[in-house]
């Protein structure tokens, strides 16, 4: 069961490009040092597939759910659960090069034949209450063996307790977007991933020398 997101595509800026607007250097060579500051994701777009297999689940069923989302050629790697105000939905790239690391805020679920394998996200924007500019985005994952309809209800009751644990007071919480894989695997086992992909990053520059 799956919930699909509107996606906006856009192209962004490269860090050189940013460099010179800000600095309005010419090139690389008029500076000897760039000092950055911790960097921001950007794009992201979402995804998600199962598998399964009898012989094992991370070189196995996990494989093949990755596959299935289309991410099985990347070295996947996952963080916590905040999007950026800056981070914008983008349609999924068909361009990244095998083996390149491409980090997630990922659901997954591994379970055996017989025993359903569900995982879901859900994502919200807060809005800042007096200027109306979006502040950033919360993130809630679910990796379990409800419905699809339970684990979008679990999903959604963890979102709401985030946004009122530090956040209600200054910021609205809006534009939801739920994601969730369910199935009951057939095989020995089985695997649901739903992911959240990240294409790329700002730098902050913090100074040039």
């Amino acid at each position: 069961m799956k919930h699909a997101a509107n996606i906006v595509v856009s192209a962004p800026a490269g860090l050189d490009d940013v460099i010179r607007d800000a600095e309005g250097l010419v090139n690389e060579r008029q500076f000897q040092s760039l000092t950055i500051g911790t960097r921001i994701p950007k794009d992201y777009f979402v995804t998600s597939g199962v598998g399964e297999c009898d012989i094992t689940v991370h070189a196995g069923s996990f494989h093949l759910a990755l596959r299935d989302a289309g991410i099985e050629r990347y070295n996947i790697m996952t963080y916590s659960s905040i999007l950026p105000g800056i981070a914008r939905l983008v349609a999924q790239p068909k361009d990244l090069i095998h083996g390149c690391v491409v980090e997630t805020i990922m659901a997954c679920a591994s379970m055996e034949k017989g025993v359903r394998a569900t995982a879901g996200i859900i994502y919200g924007w807060l809005y800042n209450r007096k200027s109306k500019q979006r502040y950033g985005g919360l993130v809630c994952e679910y990796n379990g063996s409800l419905t699809a309809e339970q684990a979008g209800t679990q999903l959604r009751a963890s979102l709401q307790t985030l946004y009122k644990n530090g956040f209600d007071q200054e910021y609205e919480l809006r534009d939801e977007h739920l994601t969730t894989e369910s199935f009951i695997p057939k095989k020995k086992f089985g695997t649901a991933l739903v992911a959240i992909c990240f294409t790329n990053y700002v730098y902050p520059v913090q100074s040039i020398r």
